[in-house]
């Protein structure tokens, strides 16, 4: 399909737009040369929304120097691509297309179909309190954690030994409990922390395919006595989606 390109003698170059233009007047669709201004670069596009008026997409621009001849044409076309399909975690699309995204409307999950899987690509649990009181240790900060876009990010509070002496080679269970959502799959995760006198322990929190899923223990230790602190450190991520 040839299209006609007016002249330009302006003195300067010109630049305008190949487009397909939707003329609701008489519901036509047709590829069109929309001359820009010289020396003013390439038109606006009208998109005018609703029932009436023109739309218009991008397929190419079009440069003219001034006096010549010639054009140099350049693509600029858009691809029509897939669009974002709400549904629930359960109604997804059962024959997605790679590319496709959809948005959960009962998690707030934005996610997407690579051909294999659909991988997480937006979600946000908000702050979630994850305290699980236990008798041989006083809670003195909250634990919290959030879940971002398939990562969940921990910070573990502070804790003081209530009950007795805890001997260094015994392993202890901290009043933390992860949800079963936000536990790493098949991986345990491990934290450093410091206990009174400046020491380092170490801290094991459970995947979910473990004997302990979701709890956290104090595993490797000095001994600790009644009233001495567990201080982990600033926080642990580890990815769920």
């Amino acid at each position: 399909m040839n299209l006609p390109v007016a002249a330009n003698s302006s003195g300067s170059t010109r630049v305008d737009r190949v487009v397909l233009r939707l003329d609701r007047s008489a519901w036509t669709v047709r590829a069109v040369v929309k001359q820009g201004a010289p020396g003013g670069g390439a038109p606006v596009l009208t998109q005018d929304t609703g029932d009436t008026g023109v739309y218009e997409v991008p397929v190419a621009n079009v440069s003219l120097v001034s006096g010549a001849n010639s054009v140099t044409v350049a693509r600029n076309e858009l691809y029509v691509g897939v669009r974002i399909r709400p549904c629930t975690s359960s109604t997804r699309n059962p024959n997605p297309a790679p590319g496709e995204m959809c948005f959960e409307t009962n998690t707030g999950r934005i996610r997407v179909w690579t051909g294999d899987s659909w991988v997480g690509l937006f979600d946000d649990s908000g702050v979630i309190g994850v305290n699980s009181p236990l008798s041989a240790w006083k809670i003195n900060t909250e634990s919290v954690l959030q879940k971002r876009n398939g990562n969940v990010h921990l910070r573990l509070g502070s804790f003081e030994r209530a009950a007795g002496t805890l001997a260094g080679g015994d392993e202890s269970r901290l009043p933390v409990l992860i949800p079963a959502a936000y536990r790493h799959p098949n991986r345990d995760q491990y934290a450093i922390c410091y206990t009174t006198g400046i020491e380092v322990s170490r801290l094991t929190i459970f995947s979910a395919n473990s004997d302990r899923p979701g709890q956290v223990w104090l595993t490797q230790h000095p001994t600790i006595a009644k009233g001495e602190w567990v201080l982990p450190g600033s926080g642990v991520s580890w990815v769920v989606d």
